[in-house]
């Protein structure tokens, strides 16, 4: 295949990735998000560095925001929030994060595409997108749900950061807030 084949292909799975999703979830993620006092992110990989945009964007909304295990990340407590990306939803270290954060008497939020997993048993919020990845597989030794020419995770992982951009847009809507208020709050020590 030619590269402007490959990415056409893309696309089109992520149009047809898109009708799978509920877009109840997403408001339910996004009212989660505005009741929280301060909202944690966690995820591992690159599920890790797609999240970690998310919480960039949450940060130019104006919410407080911070990533679980930066050392300016401060102490947790009720009426906070622990919003975690994993696909497998098996991630040992994410497993440990969401049971501290029950501890802490915070609620989860998960973004996955393994709606049984130990992570979603443990969420108040399951954000189920369609995805597939080898270690899914092996944790679960389920099948795949859903076919892509992509490798590994790729599919789920580019899902995930529209879903959250779209999760953007909906606070945005709901706080009343503009690209330009949003710019306001911008790095400007870079």
């Amino acid at each position: 295949m030619q590269a402007n084949e490959i990415l056409l292909h893309i696309n089109d799975e992520l149009k047809e990735f898109f009708r799978k999703i509920d877009p109840e979830q997403m408001e339910l993620l996004a009212d989660e998000l505005l009741s929280a006092n301060t909202i944690y992110i966690a995820g591992a990989g690159r599920s890790g560095l797609i999240i970690r945009a998310f919480a960039m964007r949450l940060m130019h909304l104006g919410l407080k925001v911070h990533v679980v295990g930066d050392v300016t990340s401060p102490h947790a407590k009720a009426g906070d929030v622990l919003v975690i990306g994993s696909g497998s939803g098996e991630t040992k270290s994410m497993i440990a994060a969401a049971q501290k954060a029950r501890e802490c008497g915070m609620r989860i939020a998960l973004n996955t595409f393994c709606e049984n997993s130990t992570l979603s048993q443990l969420a108040d919020v399951n954000l189920v997108l369609p995805g597939i990845s080898q270690k899914a597989q092996n944790v679960s030794g389920g099948e795949a749900a859903i076919h892509t020419l992509q490798p590994m995770g790729s599919a789920y992982e580019q899902l995930s950061f529209l879903v959250y951009d779209t999760v953007i847009m909906l606070l945005m809507e709901k706080l009343g807030l503009s690209n330009d208020e949003m710019f306001e709050r911008h790095a400007n020590i870079e």
